[in-house]
């Protein structure tokens, strides 16, 4: 669609009637915003016709991007079987059956049960009654505390923002009362001074001083990312996984692993868990498990949690109307077909991923640019004005919403996360693909320099 007057009307009944996440709703009512109408591999056009290289994967989820025929036609068939049926009251369905098989196939060993959810933030909601269940069921209802991680992001009904870590998000909601933070791993912004192992294990050695602090006798569980992708894309020192993971290991507390990100091939293998040898109990999963064609997550229920669950009588009140959604499991079964029969993962991380990396890393010597780091096809670019004094650009993160304004203007659509530039690509891109996305995002910092008076 190209037409003006469409386009218009779009805009128009956008800005009256749509109310939008994470929106200045006030400014959109009043400026509007774009109409995307199709997509096709890694492109995305918007009712203008202006083609954008989607460097985010839509919202971390199309790591297959938009053209997989297979999955597209599995929702179709599944319509036409049994467009929907509950999971309640002992039913279930074909697909919810075969793709939790198939999700305990390619998940580590201590996972043998999936518990579905329609996201990744009904899933952490999800790992908070699982949690709670699992304690009460062992006689320790006193254990109810969760630590989580300043600047994390785990979802946004209330649950999930009270796991969650980000300022912006917590001011606008009470949260709940038994959720801890310590500080997240960010060492170009809070490490500085200190190598980056040595700042690793000190931050890591935080969650043993919570648990000391707030009792072991009443702290059920930590929940992180692999790697935080809405804070920053923050990959932490290489010190830091092992020292958490020592002391989950000595300590009665549960792991969860939120890889609503990270899963299916994001940091190089199946989960991010996986690239730090992490052992979890709980992981969540959402986005990329239907490539982001239809809503489905869940919670991977490690044996040591599902065996107490399993073991005792008594109903779980909990679950949701669309749990194990057939069209969206058959999405889930699609999707891993793809991934499994193709070798998407593997040949990802031999091949695009270590040139993505790569080629990130030429833009490292930018006027403006004081780190580039990533994982797998994960990057992040942080901006300043100085790199000695890591000052940045400008107050507010201005100088990093400027920087994705023009990117966005160029054709690139990447995000922004305070003062860094973040970029997900599809895992199918290929080296020239990456050319582009890098030789734009370079481009754009050119500009940035340029207005904010760099070189």
């Amino acid at each position: 669609m190209n037409n003006d007057t469409d386009t218009a009307r779009l805009r128009k009944l956008d800005q009256d009637h749509h109310l939008h996440p994470f929106t200045n709703l006030s400014r959109h009512s009043q400026q509007g915003g774009r109409i995307i109408s199709r997509a096709e591999h890694i492109y995305i056009y918007d009712s203008d016709g202006n083609k954008m290289l989607d460097g985010m994967s839509g919202l971390w989820c199309c790591n297959l991007g938009y053209s997989q025929t297979l999955i597209k036609d599995a929702i179709y068939a599944q319509l036409q079987a049994l467009p929907y049926y509950n999971n309640f009251f002992q039913c279930a369905n074909e697909p919810a059956v075969e793709l939790a098989r198939a999700l305990v196939e390619i998940t580590p060993a201590q996972f043998s049960h999936v518990f579905f959810t329609n996201s990744g933030s009904e899933a952490n909601d999800t790992n908070i009654r699982l949690v709670h269940r699992y304690y009460n069921l062992l006689g320790k209802p006193k254990k109810t505390l969760i630590i989580s991680r300043k600047n994390a992001y785990h979802g946004s009904t209330i649950a999930a923002t009270s796991l969650g870590g980000m300022g912006a998000m917590r001011k606008q909601t009470q949260g709940l009362d038994y959720v801890h933070h310590i500080n997240q791993p960010y060492w170009f912004a809070e490490g500085a001074d200190e190598l980056p192992d040595e700042y690793g294990i000190r931050v890591a050695r935080e969650l043993e001083q919570k648990i000391d602090e707030l009792g072991e006798d009443r702290v059920a569980a930590f929940i992180a990312e692999p790697v935080q992708g809405a804070g920053g894309v923050i990959v932490p020192p290489q010190s830091y996984w092992p020292e958490i993971k020592r002391i989950c290991n000595e300590r009665d507390i549960l792991l969860i692993m939120d890889e609503v990100i990270c899963g299916f091939g994001r940091t190089g293998n199946w989960f991010g868990s996986q690239s730090y040898n992490l052992e979890p109990d709980l992981m969540t999963f959402a986005k990329a498990v239907t490539n982001g064609y239809i809503p489905l997550g869940g919670v991977m229920v490690g044996d040591r949690v599902a065996e107490v669950l399993l073991s005792h009588s008594g109903e779980f009140a909990h679950g949701m109307t669309y749990s194990g959604h057939p069209a969206a499991c058959a999405a889930g079964i699609a999707t891993l077909s793809v991934l499994r029969e193709r070798n998407i993962i593997k040949s990802a991380a031999d091949d695009i991923a270590p040139y993505f990396q790569q080629r990130l890393q030429t833009l490292k010597d930018h006027p403006i640019v004081g780190e580039v780091r990533g994982i797998g096809m994960l990057g992040a670019v942080e901006l300043v004005r100085d790199k000695h004094s890591r000052e940045r650009l400008a107050p507010d993160a201005a100088g990093a919403v400027y920087c994705r304004d023009r990117a966005n203007a160029t054709g690139l659509m990447v995000r922004q996360s305070g003062d860094t530039m973040i970029t997900a690509p599809p895992l199918i891109c290929n080296h020239s693909e990456i050319d582009s996305l890098v030789n734009m995002l370079s481009k754009t910092l050119d500009q940035t320099a340029e207005h904010f008076n760099i070189r």
